[in-house]
């Protein structure tokens, strides 16, 4: 006699993936736009050097340079602007975009104050470089991953990395001191995403990932490293709390699962 509780079931007439035909497909998310501020100015707009903030420290720094005015933002329709200041503010869920007259060039900031999920990283990357904003230069600062790094990280180090497009190699390079990322890690996500436009369009871009995420010791680097190679002459205007709020920022995490970049 047969036993019922121990027999293996009979197979399912259906395969797992016709399962999923009864099941209606998720709405599709409208795609993020540039809004400017003047929309009767001249698009797209062609800056010399486009800097993209990723990473905490980055964020913060930037936010505090001098001599920048507010030109747009970058709106990714499923974040929500509720609770967000009146004045632009390092804990707003934004990417708003600033102008910069350094010298004799024309720089854009985009400061990204929100996490982006890995389905969104290429879209968002062909928003922002390419269409509206047609830079000559493309500099991105982003963080790295422990998991994704070849070789052990220890919580007392302090250093920066880049990676760069084929064009950016074959000239002077932006970030003419910091050594390459080294080979067999690997960086994910919205800067990985960034990057990649860069190297599609053909675009001297750059990629400079530093270690800690956070803390005092990586915020002094990085300003160093702009005040130095990027932007010479420029003030940043940080109060006597500045590390110790630079520190504390956030604990959002940009490094959802993405599209691998080497």
């Amino acid at each position: 006699m047969e036993d019922v509780l121990t027999e293996l079931p009979p197979p399912s007439r259906f395969f797992l993936e016709d399962l999923n035909n009864f099941t209606p497909p998720a709405p599709s998310l409208p795609s993020p736009f540039v809004l400017l501020s003047n929309p009767i100015s001249k698009t797209p707009l062609r800056p010399s050097l486009l800097i993209i903030a990723i990473s905490q420290p980055s964020l913060y720094l930037l936010h505090y340079l001098s001599s920048k005015t507010l030109i747009g933002t970058l709106v990714l329709p499923e974040i929500s602007p509720s609770g967000n200041s009146i004045e632009p503010s390092p804990k707003d869920k934004s990417c708003n975009l600033y102008a910069i007259n350094h010298s004799t060039e024309s720089i854009i900031v985009a400061n990204f104050q929100y996490s982006v999920s890995s389905e969104r990283t290429h879209l968002i990357a062909k928003t922002l470089i390419g269409q509206q904003i047609i830079p000559d230069r493309v500099l991105i600062f982003d963080s790295v991953q422990p998991r994704n790094f070849r070789g052990r990280i220890s919580t007392d180090d302090t250093f920066a990395m880049k990676l760069e497009t084929a064009k950016e190699r074959k000239g002077a390079p932006l970030l003419k001191n910091l050594t390459y990322f080294p080979s067999g890690s690997v960086i994910e996500g919205l800067g990985a995403a960034l990057l990649s436009r860069c190297q599609v369009m053909n675009i001297r871009g750059t990629l400079c990932v530093a270690w800690p995420e956070l803390g005092g010791s990586v915020i002094s680097m990085l300003k160093a490293l702009l005040m130095k190679d990027v932007l010479p002459g420029m003030e940043l205007h940080i109060d006597a709390n500045g590390e110790g709020e630079g520190s504390s920022l956030g604990s959002r995490n940009h490094y959802l699962d993405s599209d691998l970049y080497t």
